[in-house]
């Protein structure tokens, strides 16, 4: 089996496993939202078979436009039957695409939103006026076709840059979708947005607020081109949640922090990236309109879970990937301190070549943590490969280099410096770097 067929395996064998683990850790712990602050107790249920039309009132369609390839779905519409807030989070590229520019202006202009359009196989990106008018062309079909508003709709685009959209088929297609929205296209829609994409992304969970049953749902797509603080990707969740725009705007910031932007692939940031989320309120929850209270942190809590799932997914499906690397960064300075030090660790090229070639390097471990900018103080600096102390007080350790390569085969690669310099902590996702990362996108294109 070749290197990608194994990590498409991983994904789907260990899904539920490693989304529980984290979750319970976290509800455990602290809320998102302060260091000291605790959340109430609690454990989030992994829905079987949950993604985006998981929560109450969504549905999708789907369509075989043929944007880019013939005979697999490359368009996907996703509905609330009823009005929901939105919100969003976007590319931080200065070259930002045709549907991130829509969408950000329908999220500032409108109060409640009904669905968004995502195709794969063309960005529309660089594409100019002409890509402008297209983007706006995708949000007045799916309003036409569900009866609804253009402005009620958000845009998203993923694939080759610089290419107009074949607009006829598109628009074919979202008429095919829009007439055929049903709950159980949702596994359909995770599939229609991927490009590079070896397995689609998604999840549902469910957790007790207000005392209801409050479900979000989310499905992504992200292989290639990712790089912290927005990578190449397109995020999207939805939830019956009772919540204001404003409270679900700053959850989404919150939860984004310490999950998408802390995933990194290969250093690249794309020009499409957007992350959004849809509320419909249909869970019966009091409004959760107090960012200081109970409900938005439990709220919040859910949903940073959720994100931090479908990064990892992206990182362990990683272009060419054989396994994922977690960086931890513990006892540091800074929360912002410990997210810089991950984050670099896990983008460098040569920490990611050593992951792959199962090579115990731990010297461009703190090669990278040297340049990353974060504050620490070198001579207290250890390292671990698993729980296998390679490197104490700045320095190398005499250790079994047959148990650091048994790490270094696993799946899931953690390695965990310790900075001895504070309190705060963070975690960074990334995968190894394979000889099939450049054959993929040696030819992208063709």
């Amino acid at each position: 089996m070749c290197h990608i067929g194994k990590m498409a395996v991983s994904l789907r064998n260990n899904t539920a496993h490693f989304f529980t683990k984290e979750v319970r850790n976290a509800a455990e712990e602290t809320s998102p939202c302060h260091k000291k602050r605790k959340v109430k107790m609690m454990t989030f249920k992994v829905i079987e078979g949950g993604g985006i039309t998981t929560p109450q009132g969504f549905k999708a369609g789907v369509a075989h436009a043929g944007i880019k390839y013939q005979g697999r779905y490359d368009l996907a519409l996703v509905f609330s039957e009823c009005s929901a807030v939105g919100a969003g989070v976007f590319t931080t590229n200065k070259f930002q695409a045709a549907p991130v520019l829509v969408s950000r202006q329908h999220l500032a202009a409108q109060e409640k939103l009904r669905g968004f359009v995502v195709n794969s196989g063309c960005a529309n990106a660089c594409t100019g006026d002409e890509g402008l008018a297209d983007a706006r062309m995708m949000a007045q079909v799916a309003a036409e076709v569900t009866g609804c508003r253009v402005e009620e709709f958000l845009v998203a685009s993923t694939g080759v840059i610089g290419v107009p959209l074949p607009m006829e088929k598109v628009r074919q297609g979202i008429i095919e979708a829009g007439k055929n929205l049903s709950v159980e296209a949702g596994a359909l829609a995770a599939q229609a947005i991927m490009t590079t994409d070896t397995v689609p992304k998604e999840i549902g969970i469910e957790v007790e607020i207000d005392g209801k049953r409050v479900i979000l749902g989310a499905m992504a797509k992200g292989s290639g081109m990712i790089h912290p603080n927005m990578a190449t990707m397109l995020g999207f969740v939805t939830t019956d949640a009772a919540i204001s725009k404003e409270c679900l705007q700053k959850a989404l910031v919150i939860a984004n922090k310490d999950s998408f932007n802390m995933v990194t692939v290969d250093g690249d940031t794309s020009t499409n990236d957007t992350l959004a989320v849809l509320a419909n309120g249909l869970a019966g929850n009091s409004l959760i309109d107090n960012p200081e209270s109970e409900e938005f942190q439990l709220f919040t809590a859910a949903l940073q879970q959720v994100c931090v799932y479908m990064a990892r997914m992206i990182a362990r499906d990683g272009e060419g990937a054989t396994r994922l690397l977690e960086v931890k960064v513990v006892n540091s300075p800074s929360q912002e301190d410990a997210r810089i030090a991950a984050r670099t660790i896990a983008g460098s090229n040569l920490v990611k070549a050593a992951i792959f070639g199962q090579d115990a390097n731990w010297g461009r471990i703190i090669c990278a943590l040297g340049y990353s900018g974060a504050e620490f103080a070198p001579e207290e600096v250890d390292v671990y490969l698993g729980e296998l102390l390679v490197a104490e007080k700045g320095r190398g350790l005499a250790f079994d280099e047959t148990v650091a390569r048994r790490i270094l085969e696993q799946d899931e690669v953690v390695v965990t410096v310790d900075l001895h310099a504070g309190e705060y902590a963070a975690t960074a996702w990334g995968c190894d770097l394979s000889y099939d990362y450049v054959k993929i996108n040696a030819d992208y294109r063709t």
